[in-house]
């Protein structure tokens, strides 16, 4: 059956998803209508500097901008920023938004990303402060310029990276979660180890195994955070980052399937004519043979590529290597490859006493992942190693799981 291509494509959401779905199309020879709508008045602008160079005061916060606004008019795509979506009609593939308005289109992309979640009780309470977009970075960064304590709830990439940049600011800075070690999830616990002793060594006071009873206030200030095992952490900033879920509360009524995310088929597709890219997709990843959401910001990149592709009837599935990278203080972090709590980790290069290797993780079946650890180029080499157990057609059936990542 020939493939009809749309006239006109409307991506919800602006961030890097978003933006690299529309550039992708326009590379591709996609010559009809594009819109862009997004939440945020801001032009689209990258996240992982927020918690480093923007949050350090390195960058200002116009250098996150993903393109220059000559790069923007040359897509030739109209950018509603600062109306947010608030209900899709699938069958027609109408997006309502909370201005009023409505926009019909032939294609869809959902690229809406994640929200962050909060504490009870932290909404209203001065000096509490989450990390996603750019004001919030900017709001942070001003608090801890006037503060000595900070903090931080989250142990995952967004909390230790917050953490690594207060302590380069000469802040007390505590990070707590419920992860043994940081980045646990991500890392396996040996690297995970290492990028704790990391952050001991620079001064960070660490809880791991910690949960938050409560945030501690006078007269709506916070003051602190109170632990379940009644330890109470001094503090005059507090930063939540104790997760985010999918932004799909717009598209309940809509019909597509939500589950911790809008849930799509190997090709990232949700239903007819519509699709989902980014943080909000979960897909069928077919060498995986399961579900799989993934909060990284290549991914965004990655799965945008393949999603204008299929728009434009390609008719791949998207089958990525998974890749994520964090920075701490002098250090670089690079994962190809999802750990599995059942697998055993081998150096392969380097050694961990001189700062600086490579650690394969091996699961029941082979290789599941390599994580590299300030060696860009060796780790690189060895993720060959991996690439069997992602883009290998698999008949496993294990169940649905998300992993994030920065």
């Amino acid at each position: 059956m020939k493939h009809t291509l749309p006239d006109h494509v409307l991506v919800v959401g602006a961030s890097a998803a978003g933006l690299s779905t529309a550039e992708a199309l326009r590379r591709k020879g996609f010559g009809g209508r594009l819109t862009l709508l997004g939440a945020e008045t801001a032009l689209p602008y990258d996240r992982p500097p927020l918690s480093k160079q923007i949050l350090s005061g390195i960058w200002e916060p116009t250098r996150a901008q993903l393109r220059a606004k000559e790069a923007l008019d040359a897509l030739d795509a109209e950018f509603l920023l600062g109306d947010a979506a608030t209900a899709l009609d699938a069958g027609r593939r109408t997006v309502r938004t909370a201005s009023g308005g409505s926009v019909t289109a032939d294609a869809v992309v959902v690229a809406t990303g994640v929200s962050p979640r909060a504490l009870p009780g932290q909404d209203g309470l001065r000096g509490v402060h989450r990390l996603r977009a750019v004001s919030d970075a900017v709001a942070l960064r001003t608090a801890l310029l006037g503060a000595r304590r900070l903090v931080v709830v989250g142990d995952g990439v967004l909390g230790a990276e917050t953490a690594a940049t207060a302590r380069q600011m000469g802040l007390d800075v505590c990070l707590l979660g419920p992860q043994p070690a940081p980045l646990t999830a991500q890392l396996g616990p040996y690297v995970a180890e290492c990028l704790a002793d990391l952050h001991r060594q620079h001064g960070v006071a660490l809880r791991g195994g910690a949960l938050v009873d409560r945030l501690l206030s006078r007269d709506g200030t916070v003051t602190g955070v109170r632990l379940a095992d009644g330890e109470e952490l001094a503090a005059d900033v507090v930063v939540t980052a104790v997760g985010s879920a999918p932004a799909t509360d717009w598209l309940r009524d809509s019909g597509l399937v939500l589950d911790d995310g809008v849930v799509c088929d190997e090709r990232s597709r949700a239903d007819e004519g519509i699709w989902a890219v980014g943080d909000v997709a979960r897909w069928r990843h077919q060498g995986l043979g399961r579900t799989l959401r993934l909060e990284n910001r290549t991914n965004a990149t990655e799965q945008a590529l393949a999603v204008a592709g299929n728009i434009l009837g390609e008719d791949r599935p998207y089958v990525p290597v998974p890749y994520f990278w964090t920075d701490q203080f002098d250090v670089r972090i690079q994962a190809f490859g999802l750990p599995s709590p059942d697998a055993r980790t081998v150096l392969v290069e380097g050694d961990p006493a001189e700062g600086r290797f490579v650690v394969r993780h091996d699961g029941p079946h082979g290789p599941v992942c390599v994580l590299g650890w300030r060696m860009p180029k060796q780790t690189r080499l060895h993720r060959a190693s991996v690439v069997d157990h992602y883009t290998r057609p698999s008949r496993r059936t294990t169940p649905s799981a998300g992993m994030s990542s920065a």
